[in-house]
């Protein structure tokens, strides 16, 4: 009998022991906890803060203020997790003004806590220093940018303007100057085909000549031009046929040579005159048509016709 009375009083002083216990972890837990990582901030400094709400219900909101020595700086109601904690993070900014202690007071429906933490305004993190140099530079070079630019339009404004004739290119042979930019001469018309085989090459001098009489001197004006056009007409029908033999035929090739040698001379007669109207234009070009037809066909006629009489 006493030894059972013993066990049951074991049993009572055990259970005694374990009420006390667990009341005493149960009264551990918070109803609301508020915490930060850090006791010491500056400025630019990212708080965390953190907590856990016992029996959270989501009935009440949670409310996280913080106080400055003179003020409040900052309030969020965050939303904790189904489990009761929660956790966020707030960077120290322009209000974070004042150095001194600050307090955290967290809210949620009857309970209440609170955290503290110290805060230096006048000191600041290395990557907002970084960012601050890296600003200042870059306003430094912009405004040393901006005076370099007025510099230079300054300097440009005092430039006299220059004569546009001393920075035309100068073009090479065989290239003209179009809009100042040098570009390859287009040529006027076709070439001689007669004089050409008769002469054996384009750049033959008297295929030259002729070339550059008719480039620059008769097709310079209106009545020139005109009477080109209708004469290649006519000297482009039957000048291909007369190459072609020519080329065939050595003697034919010497004969034509010696022929169109009178023409060439009585064409170089306007190498020597100025022609500066349309007026001028006509007379030679009607005067050297009469005097080819005078050597290539008058005079013949007149040695043929004296032969006869003769005879």
């Amino acid at each position: 009998m006493k030894l059972l009375g013993k066990f049951f009083l074991a049993v009572f002083a055990f259970s005694l022991l374990s009420y006390g216990i667990s009341g005493a972890a149960y009264a551990a837990v918070e109803p609301l906890s508020v915490h930060t990582d850090k006791e010491f901030y500056v400025s630019g400094s990212t708080i965390t803060i953190s907590g856990f709400i016992k029996d959270y219900d989501g009935t009440n909101a949670l409310v996280l203020q913080i106080w400055s020595p003179s003020a409040m700086v900052y309030i969020n109601q965050p939303t904790p997790s189904a489990d009761g904690s929660y956790s966020i993070s707030v960077t120290a900014g322009k209000t974070f003004n004042v150095d001194g202690d600050y307090i955290v007071k967290g809210f949620y429906g009857p309970q209440k806590n609170d955290a503290e933490f110290k805060f230096d305004a006048s000191s600041v993190t290395a990557t907002d220093q970084a960012a601050a140099d890296q600003a200042a530079a870059d306003q430094a070079a912009a405004d040393q940018a901006a005076a370099d630019a007025a510099a230079a339009a300054a300097a440009d404004m005092d430039k006299e303007p220059e004569d546009p004739a001393m920075t035309q290119p100068v073009c090479g042979p065989g290239t003209v100057l179009k809009n100042n930019v040098c570009v390859a001469e287009q040529q006027k018309g076709g070439g001689c085909l007669i004089a050409t085989a008769a002469f054996g090459s384009e750049m033959a001098p008297q295929v030259q000549f002729l070339r550059e009489i008719r480039d620059n001197t008769v097709l310079q004006t209106q009545s020139g031009s005109t009477f080109m056009t209708g004469f290649n007409q006519f000297y482009y029908s039957f000048s291909p046929t007369i190459a072609d033999y020519e080329r065939e035929n050595p003697a034919f090739k010497e004969t034509v040579k010696i022929a169109i040698t009178p023409m060439l001379t009585s064409l170089a007669i306007l190498n020597y005159v100025d022609i500066d109207s349309e007026e001028e234009m006509l007379g030679y070009g009607i005067g050297i048509i009469l005097l080819n037809i005078g050597m290539y066909f008058v005079a013949p006629a007149a040695i043929i016709f004296k032969i006869r009489n003769r005879k």
